[in-house]
């Protein structure tokens, strides 16, 4: 990863601001300055897409375990980042 990435077929620049940072530094970096966090993150989820996309894990799993976790790996692509048709 890097801070910043762009996908040219699908014409992307991705930002990346937290991408050196470690799960501990960015819950501290939350607690200590009072950074409202999503509710699901109390809830197991680590990760937090669409509804669909998104799961809770557990201890044991990575962190983006939770997301895009359809049982067939064929196709893992939920509708936010697929090309635009005229």
């Amino acid at each position: 990863m890097a801070l910043v990435a762009a996908e040219l077929n699908r014409g992307l620049i991705k930002a990346n601001p937290l991408f050196d940072q470690t799960r501990e530094q960015v819950l501290a970096y939350v607690a200590n300055g009072a950074v409202p966090i999503n509710a699901l993150h109390n809830k197991g989820f680590a990760s937090i897409g669409c509804a669909p996309c998104t799961r809770a894990i557990s201890r044991d799993e990575p962190e983006r375990a939770g997301r895009w976790w359809w049982e067939e790996q064929s196709s893992q692509e939920c509708g936010l980042h697929v090309s635009r048709k005229p």
